[in-house]
């Protein structure tokens, strides 16, 4: 029974080996370099890294414009913005100063002659008065562009503020889930001590030490697991913000604009 224990634990590492190895190839094509780039660097067998163990709740809403989605749907909304006013601009009349040079005189001897050149300057009017309805028209097309846009932008920020406070609900989820995990391993870590002290009084069989440990060794896995799962809900909260901020600094500048 212990041999057959120890095996089926055995038959666990060759995939996890692989799918170690598939992960760094994965990274390693995702940085534009060759599947084998990073083999040399992520080699070493180290933990899996911590975040903090809170983050700040209170996000400014300016950090959600770092967001691509974000960011180019409120650029076209300001340029459509921008269009209705180039459209309107053409019901107003247009003046223009003006100038033309001539000659006075007829004889072909004055032509080289100052005094025979006239200059005039004066203003001229452009207004489209009779393409009111065209520009009317145009106006109410840009208009109706821009409320469509809007109606967009709004709608990308919704999504925006929701995949913040999933990515939120889950991170704080999964630590949860995280610490009780640990309070299991602690649990059964106790409970194969007790039952390999037991063994070696010779009041209980080995079989029993062996179901102890296999507790122990699944509630690690699962555990480990957990930890991952925290890391990858952090992950997806910074791609949720658009990244690049800082759980400290975020919850200083919250607490300045409060004050």
């Amino acid at each position: 029974r212990a041999a057959a224990q120890v095996a089926t634990t055995a038959s666990t590492i060759p995939l996890l080996e692989q799918q170690a190895a598939q992960a760094m190839h994965r990274l390693g094509i995702l940085i534009a370099q060759p599947p084998m780039a990073l083999q040399q660097e992520l080699a070493a067998v180290g933990p899996i890294p911590k975040p903090p163990a809170q983050v700040a709740v209170g996000l400014p809403s300016e950090l959600l414009l770092r967001r691509p989605d974000v960011a180019r749907s409120e650029r076209q909304l300001a340029s459509q913005t921008a269009a209705i006013g180039v459209a309107t601009r053409d019901l107003f009349p247009r003046f223009f100063i003006t100038g033309a040079a001539s000659l006075q005189s007829v004889r072909a001897s004055d032509f080289l002659d100052w005094q025979s050149r006239a200059l005039s300057i004066g203003p001229s009017v452009s207004w489209p008065i009779f393409e009111g309805g065209r520009i009317r028209a145009n106006i109410a097309l840009q208009t109706a562009t821009q409320q469509e846009l809007l109606a967009a932008y709004e709608a990308v920020v919704l999504q925006a503020f929701q995949d913040v406070e999933d990515a939120l609900v889950a991170f704080s989820h999964e630590q949860a889930t995280r610490a009780q995990l640990e309070e299991a391993v602690r649990a059964n870590q106790r409970a194969a001590e007790l039952a390999r002290n037991l063994y070696r009084q010779g009041l209980t069989d080995f079989l029993t030490v062996l179901v102890a440990e296999q507790s122990v060794f699944t509630s690690q896995d699962t555990l480990a697991q957990t930890e991952r799962d925290v890391a990858l809900e952090l992950v997806a909260l910074y791609k949720a913000v658009g990244g690049g901020w800082e759980a400290a600094e975020t919850a200083r500048e919250v607490a300045d604009s409060g004050s």
